[in-house]
């Protein structure tokens, strides 16, 4: 389920701020995208649910602040954030130095990857899918499996969600061997994948995870490695606009907090079935 920006359908929580000076009082409203679950997911009543929800609200606790959340589709999620559409931005979204250009991160709430896909009718080998390949730090033999994937991936037309580091990421890649194209969704690149309209993609790795576990993903499989760094930075973080600094470090306070206490651990092993809390948070 999509809901897009104009007549912007407000989901999900309000909590309760804990007992302050009114004047400190504070709504906080945080955009997330609402349609790639674990991180983030809109059910059948058109309630958001997922980690970034779950993260935020614990954040929004900490830092005694009611909170509500609101579905925005990807590709206008920071001009939005930037003209005051919202506070907050928590949807899976990759710190990088491009993104810190216009907006201000949080320190990383999560350290995730990122891996192809391709129908299985193509018979392709995918080679050791549970291998990690940093982009930020290629050896010789990361070098070898990309022209490995380059040569078996030629003449494919790859899907990926438009705007994201993804696109990026296929574009320098093998944006000369594939056909490129881009969705406003991630639904809607599934849906194309699971109708053989394009041969595979690219996206977070627990995204296609829980994808292929459905009836509609049964006839996709993982290619290649699991990959992060390069264009997806260090982790995922908390969108805020650069002006506001002081959200931005209470936020840094109760992120450092809700690592040290295991609450990151324990909402990941909730939502991704594995730890992907960051090494630090900061």
């Amino acid at each position: 389920m999509r809901i897009v920006l104009a007549g912007t359908v407000f989901v999900a929580a309000m909590i309760p701020a804990l007992p302050t000076r009114a004047e400190n009082t504070r709504v906080i409203t945080i955009a997330t995208e609402g349609a790639s679950p674990p991180w983030d997911g809109t059910n059948e009543k058109g309630e958001l649910y997922g980690y970034d929800i779950d993260v935020g609200l614990d954040l929004c606790r900490r830092v005694n602040v009611q909170c509500k959340f609101v579905a925005q589709d990807w590709d206008g999620i920071i001009p939005a954030l930037l003209v005051g559409k919202y506070d907050v931005i928590m949807s899976g979204m990759a710190i990088t130095e491009k993104r810190k250009q216009s907006i201000a991160f949080s320190h990383p709430y999560a350290a995730g990857y990122n891996q192809l896909v391709v129908r299985k009718e193509l018979g392709l080998d995918p080679g050791d899918t549970r291998q990690r390949l940093n982009l930020s730090a290629i050896d010789a033999g990361g070098k070898a499996v990309l022209e490995r994937l380059r040569s078996i991936l030629t003449g494919k037309t790859m899907g990926v969600l438009r705007s994201s580091n993804s696109e990026a990421v296929l574009k320098e890649l093998f944006g000369d061997v594939v056909t490129l194209r881009s969705y406003d969704s991630l639904d809607n690149l599934k849906l194309d994948l699971a109708a053989g309209r394009v041969d595979g993609g690219l996206a977070d790795y627990f995204t296609w995870r829980d994808f292929l576990e459905t009836p509609e993903g049964a006839g996709a499989t993982f290619l290649g490695p699991q990959v992060n760094g390069g264009l997806w930075g260090p982790g995922v973080g908390a969108g805020m606009r650069k002006d506001d600094g002081e959200l931005l470090a209470r936020f840094n306070t109760a992120l450092d907090a809700a690592v040290a206490d295991g609450t990151i651990k324990t909402l990941s092993l909730k939502w991704f079935k594995t730890d992907i809390s960051p090494a630090t948070s900061k």
